[in-house]
């Protein structure tokens, strides 16, 4: 059988990463797929660039709609980045019968419902293994691996820069903007690390898997997103005092408030127990914690970026479209899991309505009776509290309580802090930290 062609649209990191795999793999690649994959088209800003890498094995243009456009590419690997021109590039190749292969999350966070329906339309395939996790094969676990399931919750770690800055901060006592240096000047952090620290590379990443798990349309204008550029070392040292640690986590899972269930979507700092496997994965590594009916927890590890890691997952997916290439569109896997006319519109809970634990740190004058205020302000929310650490003065007259409460709902703790910040003896804002015990 004929090999089938690929096009490539990019070839920085992944890009090179996915041609040097393939070259280096090809043999065993083709005995998986059941026919030869062949990169015979490359787009890229520098062609001479892309010349050096492919060794002239392959086309080289600078416009990306000639690849997409070509009669002679069955599949388009996008690894260009960015919205709007991805989108159009996607849809063009769609529209032209070809199958795509991205590892693009902000795309398919913000347009994936448009694209999948799209390629529905069309009878083609728009895989996307390498967007979430990198070399982690979580897109197919969720989509494939736990089909006989109903999955309760999945909580990940999905952004290496961020669990790397925040092992550094935990492991040297550093502050955020000294280790988030040390990251740029190591590769690990961009030059503008925005979309990674203030979690939105998260968020993006974990509206995908929320999709999969629940059957419901991508819907990432409605994730919760908070990142870790104000989290301070101090609190990192009262966490691990009290036996926890702090990971930027995203976690999604079903819920029921007041009888109407509803599935939450949210990114920010979270305490965890460190007892916990997940709270123990350092440095640039991801991990994601599956909660489902059948099996139980299965955890997922692995490195979640990087040339070769990434690359594995994308030829992953050119190896599954290689092989479906020729079935019936009715009897592929659908591209979030469940058949596109059995997804539901499950509400998607606000902040306010969410559930969990606290770690609360609050500043106060030392003196008698503040101990008393702040548990009947808590005690008048109906939030019980399971710990609480107070630290000497530091020859200022002022200290720190930190609590940590029971299970409580959002809008209770925002109430309770409001009120406590309006007490004489406190000091600043209040810091909240939310806690999951993923037990």
């Amino acid at each position: 059988m004929k090999p089938i062609k690929v096009g490539l649209l990019g070839i920085g990191t992944v890009g090179a990463g996915t041609f040097n795999v393939l070259q280096r793999n090809q043999e065993d690649i083709r005995r998986r797929a059941g026919r030869g994959i062949e990169i015979t088209m490359v787009a890229a800003r520098n062609t001479e660039r892309a010349a050096r890498l492919t060794g002239g094995n392959c086309q080289i243009v600078d416009d990306p709609f000639q690849v997409v456009d070509s009669p002679d590419v069955d599949i388009v690997v996008e690894l260009i980045g960015g919205y709007e021109l991805p989108r159009e590039l996607v849809l063009r190749a769609i529209a032209n019968g070809k199958h795509v292969v991205t590892a693009n999350k902000a795309l398919l966070a913000l347009h994936g419902n448009e694209l999948f329906a799209a390629a529905q339309e069309k009878g083609v395939m728009v895989a996307f293994e390498a967007a979430v996790a990198g070399g982690v094969p979580i897109i197919k676990a969720l989509r494939e691996g736990l089909t006989a399931n109903r999955i309760e919750s999945v909580a990940g770690i999905i952004n290496g820069t961020t669990n790397f800055i925040l092992s550094e901060m935990r492991d040297k006592g550093l502050d955020f903007d000294v280790v988030l240096k040390q990251a740029q000047e190591l590769g690990y952090a961009e030059a503008d690390p925005t979309f990674d620290i203030e979690g939105v590379d998260a968020a993006h990443k974990l509206t995908i898997m929320s999709a999969i798990a629940f059957g419901i349309p991508v819907q990432f204008d409605k994730a919760h997103v908070e990142g870790i550029s104000a989290l301070q070392a101090l609190d990192i040292r009262y966490a691990e005092q009290l036996g926890y640690r702090i990971k930027l986590l995203g976690i999604t899972r079903r819920a029921t408030v007041d009888g109407v269930e509803g599935i939450e979507l949210r990114v920010h700092p979270t305490l965890i127990p460190a007892a916990r496997l997940i709270a123990n994965v350092e440095g640039a590594m991801n991990a994601v914690l599956v909660e489902a009916d059948a099996v139980g927890s299965t955890l997922y590890y692995g490195k979640g970026a990087g040339a070769e890691p990434t690359a594995s997952s994308v030829i992953a997916d050119l190896v599954d479209v290689t092989r479906l290439a020729t079935v019936d569109p009715y009897c592929r896997v659908p591209h979030l899991a469940f058949q596109p006319n059995e997804m539901t519109d499950v509400a998607i809970l606000p902040m306010a309505d969410i559930t969990t634990s606290y770690f609360l740190r609050v500043r106060v004058s030392d003196q008698l009776g503040v101990m008393a205020d702040l548990t009947r302000v808590l005690a008048d929310a109906a939030i019980s509290i399971d710990a609480v650490l107070q630290k000497e003065t530091r020859g200022d007259e002022h200290t720190d309580i930190i609590m940590i409460t029971h299970e409580t709902r959002e809008k209770q703790v925002d109430a309770a802090i409001a009120r406590i910040e309006a007490l004489a003896s406190v000091v600043g804002k209040v810091i909240r930290i939310r806690l999951e015990t993923l037990s």
